[in-house]
């Protein structure tokens, strides 16, 4: 069951309902109504409590790496270190700041359900008609509703009139769900439950009377809005890796600087003071105090290729998520197909046809299936049936076809156009007497019509076997085996017939059709996108699994995965099933199942959390108020921007403008070159802030002159974290990045290959700068030479490691590596500006203690920086190399 609440409604007759209430077809008197009132509380969801923006913005400061760059900053300041202090802070409140502008308002899934309720519905009271507010319904009243209306609290129904209610946005039905009198069986699906209709709902045409039976967060709304607030905030995969890393990063800056300082007191017999002050410049140098606001910067700017890819990311740290996806839940409807109904077969007496095309366009043609030439002349009374027995039009919005009311009507008209059939002249010529519209009860709709030649004719359309039912001929013809065929398919089927009175009628009546001629069957689907195809073989290359849940039929929705080639054989899981299923089982069968039909909030919910038991990262795709609460527990929820409701927009963390799986594919691509970006930045950060430090600490521990003074020290870091270390997250998506395996959830930050190559440059760099250091004073120059050589040659090497690390999974020396990209060059021409001014503008002299080089001297470090490149590229060569011989 997929009811919290203590009476299940849908299998009950209508006076039985009316009797658990002490209600009846009069409604409520005025005096019951205010008891009730008081006792059951109004029609209305709970607020979700406001984030106050001071809240939002402090919640940026909750990082293990910022709580330790605020305690340097601190101790920077106590040691007379404004310049660094000051610097520290800046980057921290930069961080701080984008992540709050990005973010924008807090989460708001709640309040987004609140406008899928009508503010005032029509009741029964004291046996007369009124029109009160919705929040004081009351279990028990009786509402009318009508086509147009939203249904103000889950109904059971008492009466229908060819009612129809569209409930996409609780099952995710493409097509109105028709409603009725009867009862349903007890475990009817939320989707079958054709006695019901539920709050939020859209009435899409007919009339009807319902028996209020649960309001406020009783309702199927309601229980949905309360699963939310149990849906806990996830940190993503990036989130957690660097709380890790900062801690771990803390501690190791800790423990070198408490054992550092106290060699410098008690081995070097450095004064306290002097001592703390070494220690703060090897913590200057191994902080790196630029990367937060980097990789901030770096998801920020996926943000905005996603955006221009109509991916719009509403919390910053779900594009590295994205990266990281390992699956993704699909809804079907309008996501991996079109969301427009097309005939797609006709099945006469005498032979089957196919039919060409996409959609409501009325571009295609309808074809024998045996092959033949010429088709026969039996499909013309069918297609004539299908237009004249009809109340929708076709309308072309934009160049874009779309329909004005039932969409398989739609699909009936946009098949007579593919036919050359004029649909309105034809209804012109057969101008339309009487009908009987759809009604659930008999499942049919007849229309009466006066021929040209001035005959009465019938024409009915309807459920199969409801038209089968008023035909004479239809033994003629194994109609039942077309019509399971067709179900496989996963085909929705009309049956169409015709009759000629004996009589002139001008009136219509049930009667009046026994004895009907069968004319045929159609098939309908809602066509899969062709783009949506493409992705999902794009996401297969790239070892993501793709999930369809959806609440249409498990025929159906199989049928639809085997047309997009979701799996080699896909496999379908009901609700029903998985009901059947406890947690431990579930997460079991949860990788081998590819389609999940007619799903309920708690299924879809269940799914998602056994792939994240099983270590996934899983993206989920929804737009409906039934896919909010699985939403907001994936790890990238992602919402419909077109056809989506606002409660699954606001529970999200990513926003299709166009509806289309290609899009999500598109921004999968997207977080991967994201994180490949944000690796590149700590390949190339960690390293330049490791040689600094390591030169430091070998200078207390040998004793000699700090090779760089912790000034020089944050001028490096300055100078190229927010120059030569932002660029790369300008870099474009390396080839191939969409045919390697997703990433797992627990891939630490630091994988072994990069910990390598931290490890390896970071000595690097060091030996390279001692040995310019100790070089220079060697031939003679001063101390203060030697730290300008120093910090010069420390940023060449950067210069030239960054066009190393550009490129992690291919090699540098290329015309393309060499030519960079045009941020690339603008860095490159800034840094050269700030060092020429660094070592020969008199007034940064004085700040940094600098003296002028020479035209050699400049050759010489660039040279050295030349040396190091090639030697990092034959590394390179060599480690990929090994992976591949590894088969990694």
């Amino acid at each position: 069951m997929t009811t919290q609440t203590s009476d299940i409604w849908h299998p009950r007759e209508a006076e039985e309902a009316l009797r658990a209430l002490a209600s009846d077809r009069e409604g409520l008197t005025n005096e019951t109504a205010e008891k009730r009132l008081a006792e059951h509380g109004p029609n209305s969801l709970p607020e979700a409590k406001p984030v106050s923006p001071l809240v939002r913005f402090l919640g940026q400061f909750n990082n293990p790496l910022i709580y330790f760059l605020l305690a340097a900053a601190v101790a920077a300041f106590l040691l007379d270190h404004a310049v660094d202090a000051v610097v520290i802070l800046l980057v921290v409140l930069v961080n701080a700041l984008v992540g709050f502008v990005q973010e924008g308002r807090a989460e708001k899934a709640l309040s987004g359900m609140h406008g899928l309720i009508s503010p005032h519905a029509n009741v029964l009271r004291d046996g007369e008609r009124r029109e009160i507010e919705v929040a004081g319904l009351v279990p028990g009243d009786v509402v009318l509703i009508e086509a147009g209306d939203r249904v103000p609290a889950d109904l059971r129904i008492l009466r229908a009139r060819g009612l129809a209610v569209e409930e996409a946005a609780l099952t995710g039905e493409s097509v109105a769900a028709e409603k009725q009198e009867e009862p349903v069986r007890e475990d009817a699906a939320l989707g079958d439950r054709a006695s019901m209709a539920f709050s939020g709902t859209l009435v899409a045409r007919g009339q009807g009377t319902g028996l209020v039976v649960e309001t406020g967060s009783r309702t199927e709304i309601g229980r949905i809005s309360g699963m939310l607030l149990d849906v806990p905030q996830l940190v993503t995969p990036l989130l957690q890796q660097i709380n890790t890393f900062a801690r771990l990063l803390a501690l190791v800056i800790l423990a070198f600087g408490a054992g550092l300082f106290a060699f410098a007191v008690f081995v070097r017999d450095y004064p306290w003071v002097d001592a703390l002050i070494a220690v703060v410049a090897v913590a200057v140098g191994a902080i790196p105090e630029g990367l937060p606001a980097v990789i901030t910067i770096t998801l920020a700017i996926g943000v905005q290729r996603m955006a221009g890819r109509r991916a719009v990311i509403r919390k910053l740290p779900a594009v590295e998520s994205l990266g990281a996806t390992s699956v993704i839940c699909s809804d079907k409807t309008g996501t991996l197909t079109r969301n427009e109904m097309m005939v797609v077969r006709l099945l006469t007496p005498e032979r089957e046809y196919g039919v060409s095309g996409i959609g409501y366009a009325p571009d295609g043609e309808v074809t024998p299936a045996d092959g033949a030439l010429e088709k026969a002349g039996d499909t013309d009374d069918l297609v004539r049936c299908g237009v004249l027995c009809n109340d929708a039009q076709l309308v072309q919005e934009h160049g874009e076809w779309g329909v004005s009311g039932d969409p398989m009507e739609g699909a009936l008209l946009a098949l007579a156009a593919k036919g050359e059939i004029e649909s309105d002249r034809l209804k012109r010529d057969w101008p339309r007497l009487d009908e009987l519209p759809f009604d659930a009860s008999y499942r049919y709709m007849a229309t009466l019509h006066r021929a040209p030649d001035g005959r009465r004719v019938i024409f009915v359309k309807g459920a199969p076997e409801a038209v089968l039912s008023l035909c004479c001929n239809a033994a003629a013809v194994d109609w039942q085996a077309l019509v399971e065929r067709s179900a496989n398919n996963g085909e929705r089927l009309l049956g169409f017939a015709m009759l000629e009175p004996e009589v002139q009628l001008d009136r219509l009546t049930h009667q009046d059709l026994c004895g009907a001629t069968m004319l045929g069957l159609m098939g309908f689907i809602d066509p899969p996108r062709e783009e949506a195809k493409l992705a999902i073989a794009e996401c297969r290359s790239a070892g993501i699994a793709i999930k369809m849940i959806t609440g249409d039929h498990a025929a159906t929705a199989r049928a639809i995965a085997r047309q997009l080639d979701l799996a080699d054989d896909p496999q379908a899981l009901t609700g029903s099933q998985i009901e059947e299923l406890d947690d431990e089982e579930l997460t079991r069968r949860v990788s081998d199942v590819s389609v999940f039909a007619r799903a309920s909030p708690e299924h879809k919910l269940r799914i998602v959390r056994a792939l994240q038991a099983l270590g996934q990262i899983v993206a989920m795709t929804g737009d409906g108020v039934n896919d909010a609460p699985s939403l907001k527990q994936a790890d990238i929820g992602t919402a419909m921007g077109n056809s989506g409701t606002e409660a699954a927009r606001e529970a999200s963390e990513m926003v299709l403008l166009d509806d289309n799986f290609a899009s999500i594919v598109a921004a999968v691509r997207e977080g991967r070159t994201v994180y490949d970006n944000i690796t590149k930045v700590i390949a190339w950060t960690l390293p330049t802030n490791g040689g600094e430090a390591i030169v430091v600490i070998l200078a207390i521990l040998a004793g000699f002159a700090l090779p760089l003074t912790a000034t020089q020290i944050l001028w490096i870091n300055l100078v190229t974290a927010v120059t030569l270390g932002l660029v790369l997250a300008f870099e474009p998506a390396e080839p191939g990045v969409m045919e390697r395996p997703p990433r797992k959830r627990d891939a630490p930050l630091l994988t072994g290959l990069l910990l390598w190559r931290v490890l390896l440059v970071s000595a690097l760099f060091a030996t390279v700068v001692l040995l310019v250091f100790f070089g220079v004073q060697n031939a003679g120059a001063s101390v203060e030479k030697a730290r300008t050589m120093t910090v010069n040659m420390l940023v060449v090497a950067e210069v030239f490691y960054l066009f190393n690390v550009r490129f992690i999974h291919m090699r540098s020396i290329t015309l393309k590596g060499a030519l960079g990209t045009k941020p690339v060059l603008i860095a490159l021409a800034t840094v050269i500006v700030a060092q020429l001014s660094f070592t020969y503008l008199p007034f940064l002299q004085r700040v940094f203690d600098t003296r002028p080089l020479s035209l050699a001297e400049g050759a010489l470090i660039i040279a050295i920086g030349a040396a190091l490149f090639l030697v990092l590229e034959v590394e390179k060569a060599i480690v990929s190399r090994i992976q591949h011989r590894r088969g990694q």
